[in-house]
């Protein structure tokens, strides 16, 4: 599409916008017989259409306040000081252009109804035996230092460890707003390159653990139906298979459709050992329903961020080196410590959600 193309087709997508905001404005100020549900949904749209809305105004106004200026430049009849202060205000106003233009664009960018909710991190122990377990330790207490100084709340769910110190498997509930947005990014396989304690010939061996990200769901996200779940109870376990307690407290419930399972034994309680389950579980289910959504969507077009594919190998932590690499933008810090600390991981997530907006901004271009 031509520049004057893209142009005309981003004009008409703020007209319609502005026409759609103002239509609920009506609507909803004459509600009359509207039902509660849809007045709640009208309001719910407008709020988010007032911030674009708003940021649409002050790019008209941008623009009104050009051509003003750019007529009083070529009045014949405005003196040598109104057209230096008129010059000046077209380079601070041709300044604002871009910045403007690009909040409309990242504004207009669907939504990913999962990015505000709060997260399910798990994380398993691939390839590499003990190693592979120590380095899935690393990586939760990565995500538990990130998520506190962020002010998230983190909770462990489920955890089976290994005899050494390390996880086999675990899975923790990070609370807070737009966790999913932050931590989405994360899924996929972590390769990590260091020499293990247990080596005595200093060799470097190459390990790995597989980081999943699931939205996390409320009962109104998604209805499950009781006759659909069958529910196990067992004695817990832990590490090298040493009773927790005495009684049949954990459950593992399964939802008999889809298979998918979800157990938890970190509660003495069976109940809550339950309600922790079924967190999961609602987790796996609408994590899976929204993937065979977006590779409909997509079809077979990948974004340059990767597909989130958990058997996709995205990220290594060389220790000899002191470096991280992503692998699917290609970025490369020699700040190791620091982002298994959590304290930089940021410098990591950050430019991969600026390569997803990018990459979205290029298909709202095309469409």
């Amino acid at each position: 599409m031509s520049g004057a193309g893209r142009q005309n087709s981003l004009q008409d997508k703020l007209f319609k916008i502005k026409a759609r905001f103002e239509e609920l404005g009506s609507l909803m100020a004459a509600q009359g017989e509207m039902d509660a549900e849809a007045y709640t949904r009208m309001s719910c749209e407008y709020a988010e259409l007032e911030p674009v809305v708003e940021t649409i105004r002050r790019f008209e106004s941008n623009q009104s306040e050009l051509e003003d200026t750019l007529a009083m430049l070529e009045d014949p009849d405005s003196d040598a000081d109104m057209k230096a202060l008129a010059e000046e205000e077209r380079e601070r106003l041709l300044a604002e252009q871009p910045a403007l233009e690009k909040n409309i664009q990242l504004l207009l960018i669907p939504k990913d109804e999962a990015d505000e909710k709060s997260a399910i991190l798990e994380i398993r122990a691939g390839t590499g035996g003990d190693e592979a377990g120590l380095f899935a330790a690393d990586l939760f207490r990565m995500y538990q230092r990130y998520s506190d100084l962020h002010g998230w709340r983190f909770e462990t769910l489920e955890a089976s460890e290994t005899p050494i110190g390390g996880f086999k498997e675990v899975v923790a509930s990070i609370q807070g707003r737009g966790v999913f947005a932050k931590l989405k990014f994360e899924s996929g396989v972590h390769r990590v390159q260091r020499v293990p304690e247990t080596e005595t010939g200093g060799r470097i061996h190459t390990s790995a653990a597989t980081v999943a990200v699931l939205p996390e769901v409320e009962d109104v996200d998604l209805e499950i139906d009781e006759k659909d779940l069958r529910i196990d109870t067992y004695r817990s376990q832990g590490a090298g298979g040493q009773h927790v307690n005495t009684t049949d407290s954990a459950v593992r419930v399964t939802h008999i459709p889809t298979g998918v399972v979800a157990a938890c034994q970190e509660e003495k309680s069976q109940h809550k050992n339950k309600a922790k389950a079924m967190k999961m579980l609602r987790a796996r289910l609408y994590d899976a329903e929204r993937t065979r959504l977006q590779t409909e969507r997509a079809a077979d077009r990948k974004s340059q961020v990767g597909s989130g594919d958990r058997s996709e190998r995205i990220r290594t932590y060389n220790f000899p080196q002191g470096r991280v690499t992503d692998h699917r933008i290609t970025l490369t810090l020699y700040k190791l410590d620091r982002i298994v600390a959590g304290e930089a991981l940021d410098e990591v997530i950050e430019p991969l959600i600026a390569e997803d907006q990018a990459a979205k901004l290029a298909e709202l271009a095309e469409g």
